[in-house]
């Protein structure tokens, strides 16, 4: 069998001294979110208008038309943040080009912030960057699920004393995967992997003239086919792995790469704030072959309000 070509990885728009040398001032940094939040010329965001003058000393315009007095970072993610816009982009960059991830405790030491700034910081960029892509999968596509937690000895007695059903799902998250080959990969927290629940997921992320879903033997994909999708399975419980091009050996491998990086660079995550690392992990993944990552991560948090301290730490049950 003949061995795939493997594919150059382009060449990235930026790098850890272009950032330095393109964003090390404040002003540099407010002058490049201005030519991208207004590519066109400064707009004022409540009438639209493009009469307006600016005030230098206070970073600010002042729109002639209706009076509004506003800055660059108005209305975004960056609005009334005490952290300097250097250290964003410096955590942007940190976060959107590492492969594997950065923990919160990482970024604190590299930015010589608090870990609660850092922590703080990086979950406003997960929720900015969150469904950057809603397109639907098609042509080939490989769905599989995996349950995300600690090790049976490290719960709690009671819960080792409990029925484990299925793989261990005692304390642990289940996340399910599609991705289409050579494309992208959506990810998403259920509670069970029933019938309903899988090809509710399917559905809702595949095209209707997807050609193929590739799954393991787990009874409950059966059915998902239709006429003009077909569904192919290997037999995981009796080692088959492989059967010409039918596996889920890739989006298995999206998994593992997710699941090291909570053992390299996370260490632990809590199920509470899973959601929001799977939709880094996303983000980061769909763009791995993007040369400008990073402008388009900024476009993301240009576009996105900002994520209360409060709002992230309420008690789910509230």
């Amino acid at each position: 069998m003949a061995r795939k070509a493997k594919v150059k990885a382009p060449k990235q728009e930026m790098d850890l001294m272009k950032l330095f040398e393109q964003f090390g001032t404040d002003e540099q940094c407010r002058i490049a979110l201005e030519k991208l939040r207004w590519p066109d010329g400064v707009k004022c965001p409540r009438c639209q208008s493009d009469k307006m003058s600016r005030e230098y000393k206070r970073n600010q315009f002042d729109c002639e038309s209706c009076g509004y007095k506003f800055s660059v970072t108005a209305g975004t993610i960056f609005h009334d943040s005490h952290l300097p816009l250097t250290k964003w982009f410096a955590a942007i960059y940190l976060i959107c080009e590492s492969r594997k991830g950065i923990s919160a405790n990482q970024l604190k030491r590299t930015l010589h912030v608090a870990y609660k700034t850092a922590w703080y910081l990086c979950h406003r960029i997960r929720a900015a960057v969150k469904d950057a892509d809603t397109s639907l999968l098609n042509e080939i596509v490989e769905v599989d699920e995996t349950f995300i937690g600690g090790k049976a000895k490290n719960m709690h007695k009671k819960d080792r004393e409990r029925k484990i059903q299925g793989r261990g799902t005692v304390n642990k998250a289940m996340a399910l995967a599609i991705i289409q080959r050579d494309g992208a990969v959506r990810i998403k927290l259920e509670k069970t992997r029933d019938r309903e629940t899988l090809h509710n997921f399917i559905r809702e992320q595949t095209a209707p003239d997807t050609k193929r879903i590739m799954t393991d033997d787990w009874p409950a994909y059966n059915g998902i086919e239709d006429s003009d999708t077909t569904h192919e399975t290997v037999n995981h419980s009796a080692d088959e792995y492989v059967r010409g091009d039918v596996h889920t050996n890739t989006v298995e491998g999206v998994f593992s790469l997710f699941k090291r990086s909570i053992v390299g660079a996370y260490h632990q995550v809590s199920v509470k704030h899973l959601d929001r690392y799977l939709d880094e992990f996303e983000f980061r993944f769909n763009n791995r072959n993007n040369p400008y990552l990073f402008r388009d991560t900024l476009l993301r948090l240009i576009a996105s309000s900002n994520l209360e301290y409060k709002e992230l730490i309420k008690d789910e049950a509230a």
